[in-house]
């Protein structure tokens, strides 16, 4: 099955007037507001802040995610990190009270994922362990306790209605027999089975050359179709028995994936794409990745191709979650993801005929989390849009039957909501919040055979497990901005005021002039939202970027280019990262617009952010210290040249090219990185990285801060020990969110 999180490195939108309509406090479009007159200004007072809320408090609020349900019943999962305290937590219709189901008390940095009920929804299955956010070695285990015995990768199963979870054994990526009766799992490049309660040792499957992933069951539990991996191209076979030899579905030399089981089970649909090799490219151009549909028999094994994609960048495989997201729906109907109309939208097409495939969903956003209906013939899916002023900056349910373009947002209004997933009744479990309520899982209340709509009320699942201290009513309403960069690039962003502020604005009164910071997100496809986060990595930002603001920053969370959100062409720029690092001009005009507002200091401007935000932070500090005064650069890539760097690495380059153009091409990486920009850097720096980070090699930092010393800039540092990329301790975390705040108070000094 697909990983849970997305990895966090993978490779201009039209603006409508309504996203353009800002509150007063922001400028249009550009870095020219005008300022209040100096009489006016000169004779208001400041409006008075709130009373601070601790870094403890805003952190306080469980996170949930991995959302699951029954294919029967109304029973629903999910998994809740509590201050590090990760549990699986359970409920029922018809009152959906939540349940803690497991009992992992301590903050050990165990992280749960792959949540499962089984069909029937008598259990739970689950994995635990690992960093499955990571872009290697992800299965290993993650020890930030210093445990001398490291906790191993497992997976778990447990009763729903209760009981002590049972180890299946080392593995991962669980999958449930329609049966109810056995889970398969990968081990070794195998595939293994057990028993789902765990009452005998898991047994492997077959031996076969391939690395097997990616198991599918067939609707009635005999057979299983997985991916053989055989590096430069992979196969679909399926699994029958012991006594059955493996069939290997129409192979050749390409590399096959995502296989799905038509309802009778008699053919498999899969995706296509060209083995490795070939002609090399130049790496600094981006390069089409076309890809086809394809449809097995399954009895003869032969295939015929459905659907063939264009040879374009926009009809390439869609590098967003869930990628072609491909299902056999119901209705004889396919249903695909796919960039070809330069958004990540919704197709869908008859199995059985050769009609082109019918957009599902029109219009300028984006289709995410999607998954099918329990009857199969309607789609969910988290989309960026709606009829509240700033939906691009959000995320809402919407329903699309598989069949026709009618997407309707079943969550409209100012909340942000994600991760729908569809109950045998009809009801619809999600997840949501908004700008001040922390996330919490709901349920659209339809009655009897009635669906969901948009005035379906909602049941809050869990909403009591909220800290009753948690500061809900002292965070801020973030407020959308628009600005554009030099080269005339849009870019959206959400300003976090100290409470206020903007209300001091308004009436014409002067708020004092604060210091100012731009935040800068990872990825880089990733959208900061008006509200909070889906990821945690950035739920924790968007807690971090209200507690600057109560401390009296400005911040401004930016959404560069390179990004999700806003169509393939922001998603996909020309000349970005190792090509010519583009996007660094959406993080310039950030600071430039700050610098132009009346309540910022210009003289107090600082940039912090993690991973490719790191990157960028490091870019900003080494190029524009006269801009950036000072910055937190957390677990950023430095050297896109060196090996160790990031995808982007030399040992990836293949080029047939001349010794003087690839002396070119590596001369434009160098410029692309911070290391290029050391001898301009002059801005103080806060380094944090942890030496386990499977993301971004910890000796990317180690590099940079010898460079900088010998520079002479001043640089402190703070290293995690045996910690990842995504501070798997909540300790850790609240350790480095206080560095934060910490070191931009000292070096910025803002007004409380």
């Amino acid at each position: 099955m697909p990983r849970i999180s997305q990895l966090l490195f993978r490779r201009t939108c039209a603006v409508s007037a309504a996203l353009l309509a800002l509150a007063p406090a922001v400028s249009p479009v550009g870095v020219g507001a005008q300022r209040p007159s100096a009489t006016r200004a000169a004779a208001s007072a400041a409006m008075p802040a709130r009373a601070p809320f601790t870094l403890e408090q805003v952190m306080s609020a469980p996170y949930p995610t991995n959302l699951t349900a029954a294919r029967s019943g109304e029973r629903v999962a999910w998994t809740l990190n509590a201050r590090g305290q990760r549990n699986i937590w359970v409920a029922e219709g018809p009152t959906f009270t939540a349940r803690r189901l497991t009992d992992y008390l301590q903050d050990d940095g165990q992280e749960l994922n792959a949540v499962q009920i089984s069909d029937d929804g008598k259990w739970v299955v689950f994995m635990r362990g690992g960093d499955f956010g990571s872009n290697w070695d992800d299965a290993l285990p993650v020890n930030p306790t210093g445990a001398p015995t490291p906790v191993k990768v497992e997976i778990w199963t447990v009763p729903f209605a209760g009981g002590t979870p049972v180890s299946i054994g080392e593995g991962i990526n669980p999958v449930l027999s329609p049966r109810s009766d056995v889970i398969v799992f990968e081990r070794a490049r195998q595939l293994w089975s057990a028993p789902i309660d765990g009452s005998a040792p898991a047994k492997k499957l077959f031996e076969q050359r391939g690395n097997a992933t990616g198991a599918q069951f067939s609707p009635d539990g005999s057979r299983l179709a997985f991916v053989s991996g055989r590096g430069d191209h992979a196969f679909i076979a399926v699994y029958t028995d012991s006594a059955t030899p493996i069939q290997y579905l129409a192979p050749n030399t390409n590399r096959d994936w995502s296989p799905r089981w038509s309802p009778d089970g008699s053919q498999i649909v899969f995706a296509r794409r060209p083995g490795a090799g070939g002609p090399s490219a130049n790496s600094l151009e981006p390069q089409p990745a076309p890809w086809s549909i394809w449809i097995a028999d399954v009895t003869t094994g032969r295939a015929r191709p459905r659907w063939v994609s264009d040879t374009t960048l926009r009809a390439s495989v869609p590098s967003t979650h869930g990628g072609v997201n491909l299902h056999w729906a119901a209705n004889d109907r396919l249903v695909f993801l796919s960039y070809q109309d330069g958004w990540p939208h919704l197709y869908s097409m008859r199995a059985s005929a050769s009609d082109a495939p019918m957009l599902l969903t029109p219009g300028d956003h984006m289709a995410e989390y999607i998954t099918l209906s329990a009857d199969a013939k309607y789609l969910l899916y988290a989309g960026n849009f709606g009829s509240t002023a700033g939906d691009i900056d959000r995320r809402h349910v919407v329903r699309v039957p598989v069949d026709r373009a009618a997407p309707e947002v079943l969550t409209p209004g100012s909340g942000v909501e994600w991760t729908p997933v569809s109950m045998a009744s009809g009801r619809i479990v999600a997840i949501g919040g908004g700008a001040q309520r922390p996330p919490v899982p709901f349920v659209l209340e339809a009655a009897g055979d009635a669906r969901p709509s948009a005035t379906t009320p909602r049941r809050w699942v869990g909403e009591q497990l909220v800290p009753a201290d948690f500061p809900t009513t002292q965070l801020v309403t973030p407020k959308q901005v628009v600005y554009r960069a030099a080269d005339g690039t849009t870019v959206h962003a959400q300003l976090f005021e100290p409470l206020g502020t903007g209300e001091a604005l308004a009436a014409g009164q002067s708020p004092g002039k604060r210091p100012a910071i731009v935040y800068v997100h990872g990825g880089p496809p990733r959208q900061m939202l008006l509200g909070w986060h889906y990821g945690d990595y950035y739920w924790n930002a968007y807690a971090m970027n209200q507690y600057l603001a109560n401390r009296g920053f400005i911040v401004l969370s930016i959404n560069y280019r390179l990004g999700i959100g806003y169509g393939h062409d922001f998603h996909r720029p020309a000349k970005a990262g190792i090509a010519g690092a583009s996007e660094y001009l959406d993080v310039k005009a950030a600071g430039e617009w700050l610098k132009q507002q009346p309540n910022v200091d210009a003289s107090r401007i600082g940039i912090y952010g993690g991973s490719y935000g790191g990157y960028l932070t490091a870019l900003a500090l080494g190029r524009d210290s006269d801009l950036f005064s000072a910055g937190v650069d957390i677990h950023g890539v430095h050297d896109m040249t060196s090996e160790g760097g990031s995808r982007f690495g030399a040992s990836a380059w293949r080029f047939e090219r001349s010794a003087q153009e690839l002396d070119a091409l590596a001369r434009t990486a160098w410029e692309s990185s911070p290391v290029s920009a050391v001898k301009t850097w002059r801005s103080p720096v806060l380094m944090i990285h942890a030496d386990d980070d499977r993301n971004v090699r910890f000796s990317q930092t180690v590099d940079l801060l010898q460079r900088l010393r010998a520079q002479r800039v001043e640089v402190e540092e703070i290293t995690i020990v045996d910690d990842t990329h995504h501070f798997m301790r909540h300790e850790n975390q609240k350790r480095v969110n206080a560095a934060i705040a910490e070191y931009l108070e000292r070096k910025l000094k803002p007004v409380m």
